[in-house]
């Protein structure tokens, strides 16, 4: 099996855990508040990627170690961090209201606004682009919005999460230039692990019982779809297309849907399944770059 094959598996895999991260999810936050959740859950994440940090400081010993510095990497963290904090509490909130399929499908269109919101960042928008939001557009209608063209409460929530998502994907492509990605994960994990934690003293009652029920949840998001998951994008990316990777991951929300379906005994409408479908399109749509390539003549 070739290193380009396994890297592929690797991430359907991760795009697995990532999907059925949303029955988890659906199921937490039946017993627990959202930031009660997202404060253990990210802790967890945050602690479960010291070992892979340790392994790879130990393995790259010989080379020049990234010096700490509060300006260059734990202040990016905070910022980044704060984003994350914003985007998940909306997510979490929301799929109280909405199911997992639904959750994913629309969480995904997180691909399509990013390169949108990069006009604001100068940055050129192709045609695949604009033709992902079109299609994303349609299938947001027909999966969300209802005969009296209101769009459900949870549904709603879970969209303004994917515009903070996007902003979360641009703001790190902004600050983590020049900072070792699994250093800046941990910390951003910390940071909205924190800011959680405060806003769940400050605005939710924490019960025992609450997080008894919610425990299997809280430790597959935080251990599985952080810890786990992580590591095994950071392993596969090194051998994928960043094309294909992208591609790959986005079928997170088609494993949402299944995972909605097997566990939860969740159904969809033809209108909603048409729906998802235009979404799931319209993001592989978005990461595709049709231009062609210029021929290379080579000189002797």
């Amino acid at each position: 099996m070739s290193k380009r094959v396994m890297a592929n598996i690797l991430l359907m895999i991760t795009a697995a855990i990532w999907g059925f991260g949303f029955v988890a999810q659906r199921v937490g936050a039946q017993f627990v508040g959202a930031f009660t959740f997202n404060g253990i859950r990210f802790a967890l994440g945050s602690l479960s990627l010291l070992p892979l940090i340790y392994v790879l400081d130990k393995k790259n010993a010989h080379e020049m170690k990234e010096k700490m510095t509060f300006k260059g990497t734990v202040l990016p963290g905070m910022i980044i961090g704060s984003v994350l904090f914003v985007a998940s509490t909306f997510q979490q909130v929301g799929m109280a209201y909405t199911t997992a399929g639904n959750g994913g499908f629309i969480t995904g269109l997180y691909m399509v606004f990013v390169p949108i919101f990069g006009i604001f960042l100068k940055q050129k928008i192709g045609k695949n682009a604009w033709a992902g939001v079109f299609l994303a557009v349609i299938g947001l209608y027909l999966l969300s919005v209802n005969d009296d063209f209101t769009i459900s409460y949870g549904d709603f929530l879970v969209l303004i999460s994917a515009v903070f998502w996007a902003i979360h994907i641009l703001t790190i492509d902004k600050f983590a230039k020049e900072i070792n990605p699994l250093k800046l994960s941990s910390l951003q994990f910390a940071t909205c692990s924190v800011l959680s934690i405060a806003s769940a003293f400050m605005f939710e009652t924490v019960t025992l019982a609450g997080l008894s029920g919610s425990l299997v949840p809280i430790l597959y998001g935080g251990l599985l779809s952080v810890g786990v998951a992580y590591t095994l994008q950071v392993v596969a990316q090194k051998d994928a297309k960043p094309s294909h990777a992208a591609i790959i991951l986005s079928t997170e929300a088609v494993f949402g849907a299944v995972g909605g379906a097997l566990l939860l005994s969740e159904s969809m409408s033809l209108r909603g399944a048409l729906g998802c479908a235009l979404i799931l399109v319209g993001i592989v749509f978005s990461q595709l770059n049709f231009t062609p390539k210029k021929a290379v003549t080579e000189t002797a």
